[in-house]
């Protein structure tokens, strides 16, 4: 057997920055171990499968670990070999995946995702959480991942996580954000639960900080940064329960698996 795979960097204007994502084009869905097995060999914190169905998608997401539910730059990559390699000719990619419709479109900033907002609930700050970190954040939030809101950017980038104690925190990840200095808010993304210590541009988490974001400086449209190692710019505009997130995406290799 011999599958196409297209690795992406998504939230990235050039190769080497935003976050590479594996994308596989399937006719019909394979065994879910093998699907887990390739994203394992692949070793990107996502690998996205998808399936044609009347005119729509089917779209799943694999860490080296476990299927996740939600994923952006994944599902940006995905969108982009459509646009750009499959001979997709509309203007919008209909998704159908675990959390739902996803719909993505090209925009003035590259391709624009359209995803459910994040729900969120305010907790104390986690025992502990500030020898994780290097430092304790002044506010946390429950939801899909922990969410950690920290005073300063500086405070975000000086950051020297111990993975093993974050394994310990309850939700998916850790998420850690902060107003920006030239940005409105920036970010950092610890997943070692998913082998994926620190994710280089997570979209999902977006869907989570960009309504706490908006509620807290009064706006829809925000411009972030997570500033991994690799970085990336995220474009941000919360449309009630949705949250829509833009940004460009560059190949980086085109190739072929073989099974």
């Amino acid at each position: 057997m011999e599958l196409k795979l297209f690795q992406v960097d998504a939230f990235a204007e050039k190769v080497f920055e935003g976050n590479p994502a594996a994308v596989v084009p399937l006719e019909e869905w394979l065994d879910d171990e093998l699907l887990l097995a390739i994203a394992s060999e692949n070793n990107l914190s996502e690998t996205a499968f998808f399936v044609p169905e009347n005119g729509r998608y089917k779209l799943r997401w694999f860490t080296p670990q476990a299927e996740v539910d939600l994923c952006g730059h994944a599902t940006l990559a995905t969108a982009h070999v459509l646009f750009e390699h499959l001979g997709f000719s509309g203007e919008e990619v209909v998704f159908d995946s675990r959390s739902g419709e996803l719909r993505v479109r090209r925009s003035e900033a590259g391709l624009e995702l359209d995803f459910p907002a994040g729900w969120r609930r305010e907790i104390g700050i986690p025992l502990g959480i500030d020898q994780a970190l290097g430092s304790k954040p002044r506010q946390a939030f429950e939801g899909e991942d922990c969410m950690l809101v920290f005073g300063s950017e500086a405070e975000i980038r000086a950051l020297s996580p111990d993975f093993r104690a974050l394994v310990r925190v309850p939700g998916r990840g850790v998420i850690t954000t902060a107003p920006g200095d030239e940005v409105d808010f920036v970010s950092r993304c610890f997943f070692p639960k998913l082998r994926v210590d620190e994710d280089p541009v997570t979209g999902s988490a977006h869907c989570q900080m960009a309504p706490y974001w908006g509620e807290r400086l009064g706006k829809d449209e925000l411009l972030a940064r997570q500033v991994s190692a690799r970085g990336g710019t995220v474009r941000c505009r919360v449309a009630g329960e949705r949250v829509k997130l833009a940004g460009p995406a560059v190949d980086f290799l085109v190739g072929t698996i073989r099974l």
